[in-house]
């Protein structure tokens, strides 16, 4: 795919932040390619950029509508076809990773043939992928785990690649979901393969590589979640990880969205993900917890990030506040043991 830049982020009426993390995600990591954004009510999810409607953003040379909002399910709303309508009709293209393709509702089909936009729906990928092998691959491998949906597994992931290339260790960003996707340019949206294949796909997402490579793997879902385990499990025994990262936000008390879910505690949730993906991959082990401190005061953040190093005795870190420094510090044991390791 080749989606062409400045983007429109398209946020819809939600007043939720959580249903705009794609839009926040690719305005946190990419900033150079959001040109405005797009609400259709004045109590939407404001971002800070410039408004725009689809004519007035076209005129203004951005070149690409990103639905920015990603609800429970990943349906298409009725309420925004009328919105993709005008950006199309206005000659931009438009990108999707919903669930539900573009083309496949027709009057968005028909007006992007009549104007010549292209419609992108990055969570359908073109790949076929094998039923997982399960056998050990060279480089080294770090996964994002959760103790829920929506707790930071991108943000860590990113952070921590970020700290891994400024040390000069080579790494790659192995992107997950749509928004990873949008960020990276590549990747595998793993919530959309066929579940048999699942495993499978993250495999090819990660393939051997050098034995000082670290793939920086983007999480999905959480293993205690009642909707999105599945997805998780699959992830954990195909990327064969090194090395978990919790992720975590300390302000929640239940699954969000499910109030009859309590969050597990942080133990809980280090020892089941271990103990997951320690099928693939013995030696995997939890290495960092990432904690979501977004509102919370200095104050409030040093002592959230404290209460967790005191509680499970591993690296704490926010990844946009305090930076995944300290995770590299983490892993560069288990790199230099690999590099003697594959030293005669």
């Amino acid at each position: 795919m080749q989606i062409q830049g400045p983007y429109l982020l398209f946020l819809g009426d939600t007043p939720r932040p959580l249903d705009a993390k794609t839009a926040s995600g690719i305005l946190d990591w990419r900033p150079e390619l959001c040109g405005g954004q797009y609400r259709l009510s004045k109590d939407a999810v404001d971002l800070g950029l410039r408004d725009y409607t689809p004519a007035e953003a076209a005129a203004a040379g951005i070149r690409t509508m990103v639905i920015g909002v990603a609800p429970f399910g990943g349906a298409i709303e009725p309420e925004w076809v009328e919105a993709i309508l005008a950006a199309v009709r206005a000659g931009l293209d438009v990108a999707s990773g919903m669930h539900t393709r573009l083309g496949d509702i027709a009057a968005i089909r028909d007006a992007a043939r009549e104007s010549g936009a292209q419609l992108f729906d990055v969570r359908h990928g073109n790949g076929t992928f094998d039923v997982a092998s399960g056998r050990k691959r060279t480089g080294r491998r770090v996964l994002t785990v959760g103790v829920d949906c929506a707790v930071g597994k991108k943000y860590a992931a990113l952070a921590i690649h970020r700290a891994l290339v400024k040390r000069g260790i080579a790494a790659d960003f192995r992107a997950t979901g749509q928004t990873g996707i949008l960020i990276a340019g590549g990747g595998i949206a793993i919530d959309a393969t066929v579940c048999d294949f699942t495993a499978g796909a993250a495999e090819a997402l990660s393939p051997g590589n050098a034995p000082e490579h670290w793939d920086v793997i983007e999480g999905q879902g959480s293993l205690f979640h009642p909707a999105y385990a599945g997805v998780s499990l699959a992830l954990l025994h195909g990327s064969q990880p090194d090395a978990l990262v919790v992720c975590h936000d300390p302000r929640r008390t239940h699954i969000d969205g499910y109030p009859d879910y309590p969050l597990p505690t942080l133990a809980a949730c280090i020892a089941l993900n271990e103990q997951v993906a320690r099928l693939t991959n013995a030696h995997a082990r939890a290495v960092a917890i990432a904690i979501n401190t977004h509102r919370m005061s200095d104050a409030e953040r040093a002592r959230a990030l404290a209460a967790v190093r005191s509680e499970t005795g591993l690296v704490a870190f926010d990844p946009i506040a305090t930076g995944a420094d300290a995770v590299v510090d983490a892993l560069i044991p288990q790199r230099e043991a690999v590099l003697s390791e594959a030293t005669p």
